[in-house]
């Protein structure tokens, strides 16, 4: 999974030094695994337009699968911001986006931390499952969009294959109505979910697309 499997509510020295280990084959493992393509359908899959000068955040970003696929369907925003705890991570998803000719504002922290920055766009995938409680988690995405601003989320959701990526991780996963039922309560508006058609990520993922009203 191209998010960060460390960024919880309180990470530890410890889970960010094996993130940090897992950095060089990361974005190559999960471009096999078909995680970046299946990114590409889901922000691509129907609907309207995003405007132009928009600002995107993707929170727990890792190596910027997420981000870079954003780029590469509607082109460089306004401006790119990397959240995540892994300075290893940060800088292999800073060389990706700027071979996309884009050069995100980095930012090393972990979901949560006091960090002033809103976005009209927030990307999240596979991260709310290692959070510590997932509907401060949501709020907290939440915190970093603006009025009507949008988040992409991935999460993943309950699979026999997720048994399999548990005894490594310890992740969760979040049934259809669970998911919707936290992104309501933490005052994010449904705008739609999505299915992925096919390889792992048909198996172990759920996207939702959801907006801040206000």
């Amino acid at each position: 999974m191209c998010g960060n499997p460390f960024l919880m509510a309180h990470s530890t020295a410890e889970t960010t030094q094996h993130y940090d280990a897992a950095a060089p084959l990361w974005r190559d493992k999960m471009r096999a695994l078909g995680y970046y393509d299946a990114y590409l359908g889901f922000l691509s899959s129907p609907q309207s337009s995003p405007a132009e000068g928009l600002s995107v955040i993707d929170i727990g970003a890792g190596t910027a699968a997420f981000a870079e696929a954003w780029v590469a369907i509607y082109g460089p925003p306004e401006e790119m911001t990397l959240l995540d705890p892994s300075s290893a991570m940060l800088k292999r998803g800073q060389g990706a986006l700027r071979a996309r000719s884009v050069e995100p504002t980095l930012i090393q922290k972990v979901l949560g931390a006091s960090v002033q920055k809103s976005a009209d766009v927030a990307l999240a995938a596979h991260v709310l499952e290692h959070c510590d409680d997932p509907l401060t988690a949501l709020k907290q995405m939440r915190s970093h969009l603006r009025p009507r601003g949008r988040l992409y989320l991935v999460v993943s959701k309950p699979h026999w294959c997720n048994v399999i990526i548990w005894l490594q991780w310890r992740h969760r996963t979040f049934a259809k109505d669970e998911i919707t039922r936290l992104l309501q309560t933490a005052g994010f508006e449904i705008e739609r979910l999505y299915s992925f058609p096919s390889g792992p990520p048909s198996r172990t993922s759920r996207g939702i697309v959801a907006i801040r009203p206000d």
